[in-house]
This record gives structure tokens, C-alpha cells and sequence, in this order.
């Protein structure tokens, strides 16, 4: 799931999906209505990537906090926004029993659920892991030789320091103007 390329704009309802980069904005379509406009940089966007929540211990990020919300409602929507504070912030301490209790404002855990249903309805939710290939495995497909060869022709060739002499020819030279 790439949280990069949603976004949050301040001062307008939803979430929406970078389209394009333009000269001076970057044009998102609305996952509410799929209109398309332009977003510029005076206004505060924030990438779902780069929101975390306040938790007990480290931050988290708000790719785990939906992952957490996913693995506990399977394909079902989290409560209705709309619904009672207390029974958001009972909800919403099922889900992350961890969250830091004052300073996550019944505001945002709105907009936590409000965006989890969005993103669930439009199937932009995808948890599935790609296994990458292992670091390990990578460094044993190389052979040795060539960097052993590499290594004692490095330590053949012996660097001298430069004279005196030399420093005030090369300072010289720098300073001669071009032709």
C-alpha cells in the first residue's frame, strides 16, 4: 500500500490522489467526487505516508494504525465517524490500545476513520507484503576474485605526497588566467 501518493489538504473534506505534477501545483482528483483540480503549495498538504500517531511509546506510523484496523475488521468499514465521542475513542482503543489518550483529539481519530472507510471503499487498502530478495543472497552471486585482484592492485600503486615545489606549480597554474 503507497500512502505517498494520497493526500490530505487542509481546509477541504476527503482525501485525494496525486493525478500529476504541474509548473507550480501538483493536480489531485477528489476520492469523494473524482474531480480533478490543482493544489498549490500555499496550501498545507500532508501525504498519508508522513502522518503518525501519538502513541505510549514511539510514534505510529498511520499505515500501521490502518493495518491494525484491517487485520481486526477483515473488509468491513470502522464506525461511523459521525458517531458518539466516547463510543470513537472506545473504538478506537480496540483497535490501538497503545495511542496516547491526550494528545489524540476525538478530531483526529474521526478523520483516522473517516479516511480507513475511504480508502477501503475505493480498494486502496493492500497489506500484502512483497518479499524482497535478501541482502545475504546478493553478496554470495558475486565472486570473490575480482575484488581480491582489485585490492592488491590498489595496494601496488603508492601515492606520493606532493613537494613543496610542486604545491606552488600547481597553485601557479590555478591561477593563470584562460586564453
Amino acid at each position: 500500500m503507497d500512502l505517498s501518493k494520497i493526500l490530505s489538504i487542509s481546509g477541504k473534506s476527503g482525501l485525494f490522489k496525486v493525478v500529476t505534477q504541474a509548473k507550480n501545483a501538483v493536480i489531485v482528483e477528489s476520492l469523494i467526487d473524482n474531480k480533478r483540480f490543482p493544489a498549490f503549495g500555499h496550501e498545507k498538504i500532508s501525504s498519508l505516508e508522513e502522518i503518525s500517531v501519538f502513541t505510549t511509546g514511539e510514534d505510529m506510523p498511520l499505515k500501521e494504525v490502518f493495518k491494525a484496523f484491517f487485520e481486526k475488521l477483515g473488509d468491513k468499514p470502522a464506525i461511523d465517524p459521525k458517531s458518539d465521542n466516547k463510543a470513537l475513542k472506545q473504538f478506537f482503543l480496540e483497535m490501538i490500545p497503545e495511542y496516547d489518550q491526550e494528545r489524540v483529539y476525538v478530531s483526529d481519530i474521526k478523520k483516522m476513520f473517516n479516511w480507513y472507510n475511504q480508502l477501503l471503499a475505493h480498494k486502496l487498502l493492500d497489506f500484502t507484503e512483497k518479499e524482497e530478495e535478501k541482502p545475504e543472497e546478493k553478496l554470495e552471486e558475486k565472486p570473490e576474485e575480482p575484488v581480491a585482484e582489485q585490492k592488491e592492485a590498489e595496494a601496488e600503486i603508492e601515492v606520493q605526497p606532493e613537494t613543496p615545489a610542486q604545491k606552488k606549480r600547481s597553485k601557479k597554474e590555478e591561477q593563470k588566467p584562460m586564453p
